[in-house]
């Protein structure tokens, strides 16, 4: 049998057919590290069937940038298409049922993903949202972990990745989604884009092919087209910002934007200097400094064996009210605002004003926190579900555990603003240093002479310990006299002279 004979265009009927589109987040290792986040588990979202939008050989599809928005995102997939019903079905059984593999361009408009959060309805379910094909191959004659998949946007290619070392292989998302419910022949499950994603703009033209073992799907081409008819007032309308313009187009920099306001604060450096000294060092330079009241103070930790240094983010918590819990505590309220965009290395700072008598956090949200990438969460109040959050990998700082809800004591109030925690006054973008012996709250404008004023006094300490071992005592010694700074000067050029040598 020939490969032409076995390769089938997508049809009209088949689309027609389709009762299910079922999409993936993240799957694939270079999407995850652009993202900053690998998911333990797949997690999905569903599209409308009626987003489904026939490929073409002959020439590009056409999708509609709808009226008012900027960033339509383009996400090269490969779409599986189940041939017979699959319910419950195992590992070793799940890629049998299992028909055709194709190219699909899973896209979306940024502008509208605030509006419904989570569920992608109106920024993915758009009509010609989800193009197929245009061929079809046979899923039986090819190895599912040796496809691979390309994007062309206006003919450069900026997606070009293989199915080797998906986090979840195909089989395992037919046989996960098959627990908990029927997928029926016609069924499309999109299974994730790589790295390179990115926003088309009108008269663009997008591509994507899936080839595998001497098959193609030919290239799926879409061209985006203006949209001329504005949203109506009754519903969500259109609105960005710089978040979603760097998640649109994968980084800041591709999304022509500047660098994040406290990007260049926390660098890599200061950050591996802050981490090799104590907070008990850094108290005491701070304390030279004139600042005395930076630690947040009362807290217990859930990985007291970590050293976590972040910038922070802040939420504030007001004492409940009722009638103002209805209009600030449900729906996507101040703390999910929070949660949801803590960003990889960011550390968030709750002020619950030290009140034990509910939670401020729980398993849900703290795991949320720690996808996004989190540091740690720090509050002043108390934390639900300890046990689960004490389980995960990302330090949670604490006041005690409660298995209360926030809305028995507070409201979620606002984000990113000056808050207190813990006795301390906590600023967006303070750095924030927590290890063993307490947290403590570091103005981003001094940190650099601070931790070098750190590394110098903790290298005389180890000179102090060194001689107290020896038999001398503390006297003239702890502080030093200018007979011990002498000696304590030859000391640190012996070390230094010998640490040079070594290196060479």
């Amino acid at each position: 049998m020939t490969l032409e004979f076995r390769t089938q265009e997508v049809s009209q009927d088949m689309l027609a057919r389709t009762r299910k589109v079922i999409a993936v987040h993240i799957n694939y290792p270079s999407r995850a590290a652009q993202r900053g986040r690998t998911p333990e588990q797949p997690s999905y979202f569903l599209k409308p069937s009626s987003s489904l939008a026939l490929g073409s050989t002959e020439a590009p599809g056409t999708v509609e940038r709808p009226a008012g928005c900027e960033l339509l995102g383009y996400e090269g997939e490969i779409a599986l298409v189940i041939g017979k019903s699959a319910r419950r079905v195992g590992l070793g059984d799940a890629w049998s049922h299992v028909e055709w593999v194709t190219a699909s361009n899973d896209l979306g408009v940024y502008d509208l993903r605030y509006a419904d959060k989570g569920s992608n309805v109106r920024s993915k379910g758009g009509d010609g949202f989800t193009p197929v094909g245009p061929a079809l191959i046979p899923a039986d004659a090819v190895d599912p972990a040796a496809l691979r998949i390309r994007t062309w946007h206006n003919g450069e290619v900026v997606q070009d990745d293989t199915t080797e070392d998906l986090l979840f292989p195909f089989a395992q998302l037919v046989a996960d989604l098959s627990q908990l419910l029927t997928l029926e022949e016609g069924d499309i499950i999109l299974t994730g884009t790589p790295a390179g994603a990115s926003v088309a703009k009108p008269g663009d033209v997008v591509e994507i092919e899936v080839t595998a073992g001497g098959f193609s799907s030919g290239r799926l081409a879409t061209k985006v087209t203006e949209g001329t008819t504005p949203f109506a007032d009754f519903g969500a309308r259109p609105k960005t910002d710089d978040t979603q313009r760097e998640e649109a187009y994968g980084s800041r920099e591709a999304a022509g934007l500047k660098a994040a306001e406290n990007a260049s604060v926390l660098t890599p450096d200061l950050k591996k200097k802050l981490e090799s000294v104590a907070t008990a060092t850094l108290s005491s330079q701070l304390r030279k400094r004139g600042l005395n009241n930076v630690s947040i103070d009362g807290l217990q930790a859930t990985r007291p064996d970590r050293k976590v240094v972040g910038l922070a983010r802040t939420l504030r918590y007001v004492p409940n009210r009722e009638d103002l819990f209805k209009t600030h505590g449900g729906g996507f309220n101040a703390q999910k605002r929070a949660i949801d965009s803590v960003n990889e290395g960011e550390i968030l700072v709750m002020e619950a004003r030290g009140e034990k008598g509910t939670g401020t956090v729980g398993d849900i949200l703290a795991l949320r926190a720690q996808v996004r990438g989190a540091a740690a969460i720090i509050t002043d109040g108390g934390v639900r579900d300890y046990s689960a959050v004490a389980d995960l990998e990302m330090p949670t700082y604490f006041a005690n555990p409660h298995p209360a809800v926030l809305g028995r004591r507070h409201i979620p109030w606002d984000t990113d603003i000056t808050i207190a925690c813990g006795g301390a006054t906590v600023q967006p973008g303070d750095i924030i240093v927590a290890d063993s012996d307490g947290i403590l709250v570091i103005p981003p404008a001094i940190a650099g002479e601070l931790v070098d004023d750190c590394i110098a006094q903790e290298k005389e300490e180890t000179f102090i310990f060194q001689m107290v071992q020896e038999g001398n005592s503390v006297d003239g010694l702890y502080p030093m006299n200018k007979e011990w700074q002498a000696r304590y000067a030859e000391w640190s050029a012996r070390r230094q002279a010998a640490e040079g040598t070594h290196s060479d």
